[in-house]
């Protein structure tokens, strides 16, 4: 008798056991499904706050890098959680996904704007600035015109975007070109390759340029446009 109830305890213990170990293994695994596999980062800047003085000043940088980017990459780490089916995405390939998709509007804004400014922080550096040279400046010269025409188109670009965005330049059917694009807009929804762009949102230079916008575009293109990094997007 006693050793039939100590098997039955046993077989008890058992079952308890099984039940419960499954039971932990459900909370554990819970909070995975639908959640993002690696939520996106706010990358690094390519240079220190400071590098870029005093064209653009380390207050400026620090609004625009510490809380405008960053807030496009927490507001996008948000929308994805409700999204799993676009949470794996390669950054690309999210943007034009949720382009096509008019329910997917606020996630194409905060991911075109985490790839934008991604971009326009490359496409500057301290000391650059002036003219391109190499296959580069063969490009500009037989595509746009030669140099001088090339800055005179892409100021205008800067300059006619109304309100807030983005001047581009951009390679299009094998050919430079130089585009506009408003608010949150990039060449990535139609697949074309970038090369450098200028950020025309008032955030990128108000504290520094309040209203004069020509003054900031002028100081970008002569003092800090990155044109290693637009050949390298060259190729």
């Amino acid at each position: 008798m006693t050793t039939s109830l100590a098997a039955r305890l046993d077989e008890m213990d058992r079952r308890a056991f099984l039940l419960g170990s499954l039971a932990a293994a459900a909370v554990i695994a819970a909070p995975r499904i639908g959640r993002a596999a690696t939520p996106h980062e706010l990358p690094a800047l390519p240079y220190a706050e400071t590098a870029l003085e005093p064209v653009i000043s380390s207050r400026t940088i620090g609004f625009h890098y510490g809380k405008h980017h960053k807030g496009y990459v927490d507001n996008l780490n948000k929308l994805l959680a409700d999204a799993p089916d676009l949470a794996e995405l390669p950054m690309p390939e999210l943007i034009k996904t949720a382009t096509a998709n008019p329910n997917r509007t606020a996630i194409f804004n905060n991911a075109a704007q985490v790839w934008n400014h991604t971009f326009y922080w490359h496409s500057m550096r301290p000391g650059g600035g002036g003219q391109p040279t190499g296959k580069l400046k063969e490009k500009i010269d037989s595509d746009l015109g030669g140099y001088d025409k090339f800055r005179e188109e892409f100021k205008k670009a800067a300059m006619t975007q109304f309100g807030s965005g983005w001047a581009w330049l951009i390679v299009k059917d094998g050919k430079l070109a130089i585009t506009k694009t408003a608010n949150a807009g990039t060449p990535v929804e139609q697949g074309l390759a970038a090369l450098i762009t200028i950020d025309v949102w008032e955030h990128a230079y108000y504290l520094d340029y309040q209203n004069r916008r020509a003054d900031y575009v002028d100081a970008w293109l002569d003092k800090l446009v990155n044109w290693e990094f637009a050949a390298k997007n060259l190729g």
